[in-house]
Parts: structure tokens; C-alpha cells; sequence
């Protein structure tokens, strides 16, 4: 599934293409994604130009004079920009067409992408409502995370991912961070220090914004909006590295379970 990094690098990808620019038609030639597109999309963005395109947590968000267009890629869901004579492959649902000959077309092997409207404040909407802070901005802060892990015993690695408390820190830059913040991925939340939620803050963000500058990690299935895979998966420490030697003392990377996700690190640097 694209990860905030990956959502993020499309946002930038599209937007110098599309925006300002105005719609001309719509094509939606697979209605039922995760939630059915809206019946009347081609009707209400006909003739609208886009003014922002903008992210939160893992949603785009396309303004337009009259509403907000809420876009989710799911698990497998992209978005290109391409010419118009592009013909449609198997899997491309939904097509926006502008005047400059430019199509944003959204594919989605596995379908469990969205496609939605709102003519309210799209922060406001019940799927984005009561999402945490954006960890790339100030809000995300060393006394924000010593805050909310106060009194949790849960595991640190799953609090951090928990998109009630900070957005898009997906499992692989989870354990990324906490590599770099010598940091146990199993160790509770509420042992923390205020130093070390200072850290882990700042390595969380470093983590993000390396995989933003070179175009998110390569997932199975994840291309950027020019076609073209991220390339983060060629710096990682210790994500998809057990039983080779660390980076920084030569101990063997070990991998575990929590939360059904595999937890990678290295049991003398992260005591």
C-alpha cells in the first residue's frame, strides 16, 4: 500500500501539470471502488478549474471552486499524468480530462481505492476527521509524541502507527526510525524519555522526507505519478534486512511479528 512518501510524490508529481488547468470531461469506466464513484462527477467538475492540490495523511485532495475531490490509491491504486491518446489499460477506472490535453487517470488493480466529493471542508469529512498530526510539519513535535504516549503500554512501534496519533508512518519507516533512534520497536510507549521522543520525532521525519526527495519506497506494485518506482528501498537499514550483518556493529539483523506486520532491527544497537 502507498505510504505517505509515495502519496506525497505523486502529490508533487501531478500537480505542476494540472493545475489551473480545467476540466473538460470525465470518464469513470469502473464506478464500484472501495466506495462508488459519484454518479453526477462528470457533470459537477465539467468546466471547473483546479485550484490545489494538497495531502493529508494518505488522502489527495483536488480543490476545485465548487468542492473537493477526496482521492485514495488503497492498496495497489495509482495516478499518472499522460497525453490523451494514452489509450486505457485494463485496470484504469477513472480518467479527468483537461484542456491542455493532459489526463490524470486513476488505476487500481485490487480496487479498494476511493473516488469521492465533497462540497464541504474535506478536513471535516468522517474519513479524515479524526486523523492525528502530519508528521512533517509543527505540530508533530518531541512534546506532541511524549505526550500521547503517556500512560500506553502499548508497543512504541505501534503507537507511531497509529494514524490517530501521527499520520503516514507506515511499518517500513517505523522500523527505520526507531533503527535510528537506538530505539527497541517492542518497547512500551510509556518508558520513554522526553530525549528520546525528542529523537525518535526527528528521525521519524528524516526518514520521511529522504524517502519524499527520492521518490518514496518501492513497493510491489507502487509507481510514481511519472511511471517511474521510488528508489528509498536502496538506503534502508533494517527494513527486509534480517540475518545481514547491521550497518553499524555487524550483529545480524532479526525480524518479528507485532501487530501482523514484520518488525525488523538490531538487538545490540536498539537496547
Amino acid at each position: 500500500m502507498p505510504k505517505l512518501p509515495e502519496v506525497e510524490t505523486t502529490r508533487q508529481g501531478i500537480l505542476p501539470h494540472l493545475l489551473k488547468q480545467t476540466v473538460t470531461r470525465v470518464i469513470v469506466r469502473q464506478p464500484s471502488l472501495r466506495w462508488p464513484v459519484p454518479e453526477r462527477l462528470s457533470k459537477i467538475l465539467k468546466g471547473e478549474a483546479l485550484q490545489d492540490i494538497q495531502r493529508r495523511g494518505k488522502y489527495l485532495l483536488l480543490y476545485f471552486s465548487c468542492g473537493c475531490l477526496i482521492l485514495h490509491l488503497g492498496m495497489s491504486g495509482k495516478l499518472r499524468v499522460l497525453s490523451q491518446a494514452v489509450a486505457p489499460s485494463k485496470h484504469d477506472h477513472c480518467d479527468i480530462i483537461f484542456a491542455n490535453g493532459v489526463v490524470l487517470r486513476f488505476n487500481d488493480p485490487r480496487r479498494f481505492g476511493a473516488i469521492l466529493w465533497t462540497e464541504d471542508d474535506p478536513l471535516q469529512h468522517p474519513l479524515l476527521v479524526n486523523l492525528g498530526v502530519e508528521p512533517l510539519l509543527n505540530g508533530f513535535t518531541s512534546s506532541y509524541l511524549y505526550r500521547m504516549t503517556r500512560g500506553k503500554k502499548v508497543a512504541i512501534k505501534q503507537l507511531i502507527m497509529d494514524a490517530k496519533i501521527v499520520v503516514g508512518v507506515g511499518n517500513i519507516y517505523a522500523n527505520e526510525a526507531l533503527f535510528l533512534s537506538h530505539l527497541l520497536p517492542e518497547r512500551p510507549a510509556n518508558s520513554l524519555t522526553q530525549k528520546e521522543a525528542g529523537a525518535l520525532v526527528a528521525n521519524i521525519k528524516k526518514v520521511l522526507r529522504q524517502a519524499i526527495k527520492v521518490g518514496g519506497t518501492t513497493l510491489k506494485d507502487f509507481l510514481s505519478a511519472d511511471g517511474k518506482p521510488g528508489y528509498f528501498a536502496q538506503q534502508l537499514k533494517v527494513y527486509g534486512r534480517e540475518g545481514l550483518p547491521c550497518y553499524i556493529c555487524q550483529q545480524r539483523i532479526a525480524q518479528t511479528r507485532q501487530g501482523q506486520r514484520s518488525t525488523y532491527f538490531c538487538i545490540k544497537c536498539q537496547q
